[in-house]
């Protein structure tokens, strides 16, 4: 059992243990890459578990990354003794992408009393090191209280 948030711990170590508790995540290979107070990085390095049937990420794929990016920065401004769920999210693809790795940043952009509000950028970074904005996403964060 995951121990709960200590009044010392980082935005990165609450993160950091959230994030292994994430099976999908886990599953397709996502790493933290920064977590400071209201913004969070998210990397995912291509797969055929993360790919369609055109050999591109998966739709699916990129928009589980947005989700995590931009709810783990809403994380970062939350009350010590919650943990979030998503409310909902819009996203819009802007390209699709082949091998490499998506980069998603997501953001805080209104911690509410109720519901806290972020976006997220996903990039590609192609094995050359070019990079394309892949997604943007909004999306409706909830506290919810700790269940362990």
């Amino acid at each position: 059992m995951t121990q709960p948030t200590t009044p010392t711990e980082t935005p990165l170590q609450r993160v950091q243990r959230s994030l292994e508790r994430q099976g999908l995540m886990r599953h397709l290979g996502a790493e933290l890459l920064r977590v400071v107070p209201g913004e969070c990085v998210v990397t995912l390095p291509f797969s055929d578990k993360a790919s369609q049937q055109h050999g591109s990420f998966h739709g699916g794929a990129v928009g589980a990354l947005a989700d995590i990016a931009g709810g783990y920065a809403a994380l970062t401004v939350a009350p010590p003794d919650t943990e979030v769920v998503s409310l909902e999210y819009k996203i819009n693809f802007l390209a699709a992408c082949h091998g490499g790795e998506l980069c998603a940043t997501g953001r805080v952009v209104k911690n509410g009393k109720r519901v806290i509000v972020t976006s997220a950028e996903v990039s590609h970074i192609a094995d050359d090191g070019t990079q394309t904005l892949c997604a943007v996403m909004q999306q409706t964060v909830m506290p919810v209280p700790k269940n362990y």
